[in-house]
């Protein structure tokens, strides 16, 4: 038995996990509260570690985690800029992850986002409950034939350039390794980010959290754009500047934002603050815009990508037991690689 310490879970990371093929084999040892250098001890024992997006793996944690032999860390998502992949390097610990557990859950929860923001479907909502019928203050706009802006084309960024283009949008797009054939097989045009930036209707976000990325979207960026834009941010917080988006929002120069991340995200996502005063002032502020619309992370969450994110992670963490490589797609660094 593997002995696999496990942050930040919630009932559906326990049950996914516990379910996938090979999970027998492993000895889950699940904790609620999440990974950083003060908690690193309670991974005690455990050969793996598995965190999630806000746990925090720097060389810090990682050194009392090398200290205590683990010799895996296995991220159940997508990104790592939350691990310091040179400290586990240097201290001889496995980092993998999950690549590409469901790019069709993200990409449809972007869509979904900015259908109920634009037809404000959430505001009719709680209006019907209370028996109101008028229909004043929910006009919206026809996505087709307007120009939408996807920054990033992964597995997710191409997967919504194609929904989009199947509402007859234009569909401009910049990437810094842009994939040609693709853009030519369904009529989407690579332009410089400038470019698209000046030029769409809405501006989707589809990049990784790198510091090239950080705060792509700010004073001067968001000043770029056509005056009434919609932005849609489903990948990382951190890729919006959250002070210079509510100036240009009290400027009236964005239209709608919806938000399934947020800057400052870590301890307010994924926990139930209900009764609690909120301490982020600028999420306070966001939250009471009558044109934007947030969700908490949730994006990710449909059975096809937990149940993936599951069995990938299951399947990394079992390598420690046969010694077989990681598989090169999940793997960030290894010592023996």
């Amino acid at each position: 038995m593997i002995e696999t310490a496990v942050y930040d879970t919630k009932p559906y990371d326990r049950e996914y996990l516990a379910q996938a093929p090979g999970a027998e084999r492993i000895a889950w040892r699940f904790h609620d509260f999440r990974l950083s250098s003060e908690t690193a001890p309670a991974a005690k024992g455990a050969q793996a570690v598995c965190v999630f997006v806000n746990d925090q793996a720097d060389r810090a944690c990682l050194e009392i985690l090398a200290a205590l032999g683990v010799k895996l860390l296995a991220l159940r998502c997508a990104g790592f800029n939350n691990v310091d992949v040179d400290a586990a390097r240097a201290l001889g610990l496995a980092v993998v992850r999950v690549p590409a557990y469901s790019p069709h859950a993200v990409a449809e929860h972007t869509v979904a986002l900015l259908l109920t923001l634009n037809r404000k479907i959430h505001r009719a909502f709680n209006r019907v409950r209370e028996l109101n019928f008028s229909l004043s203050g929910l006009v919206g706009f026809d996505l087709h034939g307007k120009t939408v802006g996807i920054v990033g084309t992964g597995k997710i960024g191409r997967i919504a350039a194609q929904i989009f283009r199947g509402f007859g949008c234009e569909v401009l797009a910049c990437d810094s390794f842009p994939a040609m054939d693709w853009a030519a097989a369904h009529g989407i045009h690579y332009v410089e980010r400038d470019a698209l930036m000046a030029a769409s209707d809405i501006v989707s976000l589809h990049v990784p959290l790198l510091p090239e990325t950080r705060q792509l979207l700010n004073a001067q960026t968001l000043a770029r754009m056509k005056p009434g834009v919609f932005i849609v941010n489903t990948s990382r917080g951190k890729l919006i500047d959250t002070g210079a988006l509510i100036a240009a929002l009290k400027a009236g120069h964005i239209g709608g934002v919806a938000l399934d991340v947020y800057e400052e995200e870590e301890g307010i996502f994924f926990e139930d603050l209900s009764g609690q005063v909120l301490h982020d002032d600028e999420l306070s502020l966001l939250l009471n815009f009558p044109n934007v619309l947030i969700t908490a992370h949730q994006a990710f969450l449909t059975h096809e990508a937990l149940s993936e994110i599951a069995r990938v992670t299951t399947a990394n963490v079992l390598q420690l037991e046969t010694g077989a490589p990681f598989l090169a797609e999940t793997t960030l660094t290894h010592p023996h690689l």
